[in-house]
């Protein structure tokens, strides 16, 4: 499996289904608006989180994928979905409104994408239904959803084996966020090198200690 960062939430997963067949996900495309460009996107599914311009841009991905847009249980191309509601704040979506958690499972790896949440902890209904999650992309640039800080502590609820902050500021972006160093003093990471992407098996998922992973978009 391939995870690349497209900039803000935006990321693609390219996992294999069989020797010859790739699956493409694609989650959160962003409008250009925010101040990022967003190259042309193939995808098999698209999730989205949730319908603000910054996560919802149809228009960035060729026709032809399978659309979810919010909670329940799917299954495409032996790729299983589940969307789990959640809150765009921590005043149980009375500022910002819903989005969706979505948890994806693909060559016997369980990733989580966090969208836009703004929830200070997640609740034992929530974390249950995520279950064991091996890479996790949570949001850490405050402001719109959870701060650096807050993002550690959801960290340590769900346990992930590799995580990946997304959402926060990098060159260009016109949305102002926090930037990604509070989130990596919070976990106790002093200084990573940034990937251009991510290619995980199964067997890189064995060792005990979580592995936290920043991308260049």
């Amino acid at each position: 499996m391939q995870i690349i960062w497209k900039g803000h939430a935006c990321f693609k997963a390219i996992v294999q289904r069989k020797k010859a067949e790739n699956i493409e996900i694609v989650f959160d495309p962003f409008d250009e608006e925010v101040g990022l460009r967003l190259s042309s996107l193939s995808a098999d599914i698209l999730l989205l989180s949730h319908l603000h311009y910054d996560h919802n841009n149809l228009k960035a991905v060729k026709d032809g994928y399978f659309l979810i847009d919010g909670p329940g249980e799917y299954e495409i191309k032996n790729v299983f979905v589940r969307g789990i509601s959640a809150f765009h704040d921590n005043e149980k979506g009375k500022q910002r409104g819903n989005i969706t958690i979505y948890t994806v499972e693909a060559e016997q790896i369980r990733l989580c994408h966090l969208g836009d949440i703004g929830q200070e902890e997640l609740t034992s209904e929530q974390l249950e239904e995520i279950g064991d999650i091996d890479v996790l992309m949570i949001p850490v640039g405050g402001k719109y959803t959870i701060d650096g800080l807050q993002a550690a502590k959801i960290v340590n609820q769900i346990e992930p084996k590799i995580v990946i902050p997304m959402h926060y500021q990098i060159p260009k972006l016109k949305i102002k966020l926090d930037k990604v160093g509070d989130f990596l003093k919070a976990m106790g990471v002093s200084e990573i090198e940034p990937q251009e992407k991510l290619t995980i098996k199964k067997n890189d998922l064995l060792k005990e200690e979580l592995e936290v992973v920043v991308l260049n978009p």
